[in-house]
């Protein structure tokens, strides 16, 4: 079986992450840009980079690179490949793009003659087309075109990886689930010790949290790929990677997940996500104050995810959330490795401890940083605080 460079794309800040997942998963990295990590395998391999990412959005498998000045270049390019070989005449086509070429001006048109030229490639050899328009839950196409460099791609995964398929209440702003993954990747808790998650929102955090701790493939929560609509693809092996995965996963932890909100709704929403997932019966929730969030000893991970104040005067009347938090960790988090994901480098100072470590991630186009600050106990004495009041 052919094997072909494959790109896996996910948010900016990730790569490193990412390429220790393809590592762990003995995948070679051929190289890491900004915005994704690119490996290689064949078509079987791609199925299984779909299964077991955490933390990629999309596994792009490579069908030609080519070289293209104009419109009419690119229709020509693209008509010569054998295109009734990957989608079913009778099917659907999404043709997604990323353009950077002087002779376009928008890059729909080049988005709009490759389609054209790929069904009508299919047309001539077939005696008819396939349907296309923007949905991304058949066969999906991906152009990437700089200057005169063009490369098309198979989107084997269709819809983005971090559409597991678990949250069916968001509520607002919530993390992807992508991005969760990494932050939780990123603090080394894998199931061991407790994972605290004091302003839990949807749940995101603490779902991905489980699903790492038991070892459990997040695309198993999936049931429609890109891959899937490709023709002649292995429906025997991914039956057969399933079940392996299935038979992997742990049915327990040994840490305790512990996820509260002081939002009776957020919470309730976060349990239902988590039944969902398939594991709510992992995850202790309550409706509380961060401050009076139970932490368990023997230690472990606690993460919080506390607003960004993006809208004008909010940033004041976080001041003294970000100082609580601080004071948390400070009183009852002693021993424990403390995270605060924030979009605010201003209002993380309030946190009034010194970080050990900050870790760049974007969280749809904002440039946020994971900090983290170590616990030691009998450290950090201070006066025991009032819990800070919350809106």
């Amino acid at each position: 079986m052919q094997i072909n460079r494959i790109l896996v794309t996910c948010p900016k800040g990730i790569p490193p992450i990412l390429k220790q997942e393809l590592q762990h998963l003995g995948f070679p990295v051929l190289s890491e840009h900004s915005a994704g990590v690119e490996t290689e395998g064949t078509l079987d391999d791609a199925l299984r980079l779909n299964l077991f990412i955490r933390t990629g959005h999309r596994v792009l498998y490579l069908l030609r690179e080519f070289s293209a000045t104009n419109a009419e270049d690119l229709y020509r390019q693209v008509f010569a490949m054998p295109w009734e070989e990957y989608i079913d005449e009778q099917g659907y086509l999404c043709v997604t793009s990323s353009v950077d070429n002087p002779t376009i001006k928008d890059s729909r048109f080049a988005t709009l003659r490759s389609k054209d030229a790929i069904v009508d490639r299919i047309r001539e050899k077939r005696g008819k087309r396939p349907d296309a328009g923007p949905e991304r839950d058949w066969t999906v196409v991906h152009l990437y075109w700089k200057e005169e460099r063009a490369a098309l791609y198979l989107d084997t995964s269709g819809e983005p990886l971090s559409r597991r398929g678990y949250r069916k209440i968001p509520l607002a702003a919530p993390m992807q689930e992508t991005l969760a993954a990494a932050v939780v990747l990123a603090t080394g808790w894998t199931g061991g010790g407790s994972f605290i998650n004091p302003m839990c929102g949807s749940g995101t955090l603490a779902i991905e949290a489980a699903l790492i701790g038991l070892n459990r493939a997040p695309g198993l929560l999936r049931s429609n790929f890109g891959f899937m609509h490709i023709k002649g693809w292995n429906e025997k092996l991914w039956n057969e990677l399933r079940e392996k995965a299935k038979g992997e996963a742990r049915k327990s932890l040994s840490g305790r997940i512990i996820a509260t909100d002081i939002n009776p709704e957020a919470v309730e929403g976060a349990r239902k996500n988590a039944a969902t997932a398939g594991v709510e019966h992992l995850i202790e929730f309550g409706v509380c104050n961060y401050f009076d969030t139970p932490v368990p000893e023997g230690g472990g991970v606690i993460v919080l995810n506390p607003e960004y104040g993006e809208r004008m005067g909010e940033a004041a009347k976080l001041g003294e959330t970000y100082k609580g938090i601080g004071d948390f960790f400070k009183q009852r988090c002693t021993g424990y490795r403390g995270y605060v994901f924030t979009g605010n480098p201003g209002l993380a100072k309030k946190v009034s401890l010194k970080p050990k470590r900050s870790l760049p991630l974007f969280n749809s186009g904002i440039e946020c940083r994971l900090l983290e600050y170590e616990l030691y106990e009998g450290s950090l004495k201070v006066k025991k605080p009032k819990p800070p009041p919350m809106d």
